[in-house]
């Protein structure tokens, strides 16, 4: 692998790509540190440092590490991403996007719409973010004078949604220009980038700290080993297409195979089941306290207890069927098939062979649905163990290895890192150079 980045740093045109991508992600970094006007950071770190940061946390990481400073690009790439959902969702729904879909150039129509949603999700979840944060920081107004001073709101809103059409706009010149696609190596970078500081924190926060240094290490390693084997495992449907003979000559024919993986919906099940489960905390937050409430408030917005995590793994693992059956009711595969003279052997073209490959898809999605919730909640399975071994230490958000580099977190690392890797290895194979998975 040394070598290989050797050969690509020796290529003119790699070299550029590279050196642009890092130019890029040095940009994002700069406007990350650029604060929205008015910031309270004191209400601010409080509010990271409160037992209820779930989500907080989430959006961090969704954005790079901006929501940790509030900076104009606080909202990240997130909206856009949400954006995409939503428009994966409603084509199957809408028969006017299905039958744009179908068009040519249809996927490039889509993607303009998406572009065009991003705009009001922006500016929805920057009002929702200030004042969710607001509410879960005890009431101290994350931003000075928002929500009673119109000038002061509306200048927020727009330059918060100006920021978060710049990041994806820095992601698209990435996908375009550099290496790898765009959105994932932002929000890569801003992982990798507060894994430094999260070790710090885990070190000076813990009371055994050569016991969660190691499982922090190990987990890692056996963690990321298994990602890499679930992610790229695929199961292979044979498929077969027909000869047709015209004068004397024969086109087509051949075999090929539907490659179905077995965690098609990657990390989204993670950030549906966060942003669900931390829900009724927020709503909870913003009535006044009562044992209901504050019961509420104490499950859901604290990473704590048997019940978060049961039902942060039933969320995960429904979430990742119901995302996997949209994504492959969407692409229509046995429709596709039957138009291209394609059929699987031994069973009919259309709806029989469109059942066949749900029912497979179901049954390995299983596989990927139960890795997903094991992996999100491991850090409390190390919670549950770290109380049996040390009964008498304080067990806080800080101090657990498991949440040095969080399961969503990893989940997009590697499969960034693989997909980059591919890209370069595309790259070097065209020159006859060495390539990096073999």
């Amino acid at each position: 692998m040394i070598e290989a980045l050797r050969n690509a740093f020796r290529l003119p045109d790699l070299r550029n790509k590279l050196l642009y991508t890092l130019l890029i992600l040095v940009i994002y970094q700069f406007a990350a540190h650029v604060p929205v006007p008015g910031v309270n950071r004191d209400a601010l770190q409080a509010l990271f440092n409160s037992e209820g940061a779930g989500l907080v946390n989430v959006l961090n990481m969704l954005s790079g590490g901006a929501v940790q400073n509030f900076s104009v690009i606080a909202n990240g790439v997130y909206p856009f991403i949400t954006a995409q959902i939503i428009i994966q969702l409603l084509t199957p729904i809408i028969p006017a996007l299905e039958a744009i879909s179908r068009e040519p150039g249809g996927q490039e129509k889509m993607t303009q719409y998406t572009y065009y949603l991003a705009i009001p999700m922006a500016a929805l979840q920057a009002w929702g973010q200030i004042n969710i944060f607001t509410s879960m920081a005890g009431g101290q107004q994350i931003i000075e004078g928002f929500g009673r001073d119109p000038l002061i709101t509306l200048s927020t809103i727009i330059t918060m949604t100006a920021g978060t059409m710049f990041a994806i706009w820095l992601g698209d010149l990435i996908t375009e220009q550099g290496i790898g696609q765009g959105l994932s190596i932002i929000i890569f970078a801003g992982i990798v980038a507060k894994v430094p500081h999260n070790i710090g924190r885990l070190i000076l926060n813990s009371e055994n700290v050569l016991f969660n240094v190691a499982v922090f290490v190990i987990l890692t390693i056996v963690t990321v080993l298994v990602i890499v084997l679930v992610q790229e495992g695929i199961r292979r449907i044979p498929v077969q297409y027909g000869k047709r003979v015209r004068g004397r000559k024969i086109y087509g024919g051949g075999s090929t195979y539907i490659p179905l993986r077995v965690n098609t919906a990657g990390m989204i099940p993670l950030i549906f089941a966060q942003s669900i489960i931390t829900f009724p905390a927020i709503i909870a937050n913003l009535f006044p306290a009562g044992a209901v409430g504050t019961w509420i408030s104490d499950t859901f917005g604290s990473q704590r207890g048997a019940t978060y995590w049961i039902i942060y793994f039933i969320f995960v693992v429904g979430f990742t069927f119901f995302y996997t059956d949209v994504m492959v009711q969407n692409q229509k595969l046995g429709e596709n098939l039957q138009r291209q003279g394609g059929f699987i052997p031994g069973l009919r073209p259309g709806k029989r062979t469109q059942d066949y490959i749900t029912g497979v898809v179901r049954r390995i999605t299983l596989v990927g649905a139960l890795f997903l919730g094991i992996v999100a909640v491991l850090p409390g399975i190390v919670q549950f163990f770290n109380s049996l071994l040390f009964p008498g230490s304080i067990t806080n958000y800080s101090a657990n290895p498991a949440l040095v580099i969080s399961s969503a977190g990893l989940i997009i690392v590697v499969g960034v890192v693989i997909d980059t890797m591919r890209q370069l290895e595309a790259q070097l194979v065209m020159r006859n150079y060495d390539s990096f998975l073999h």
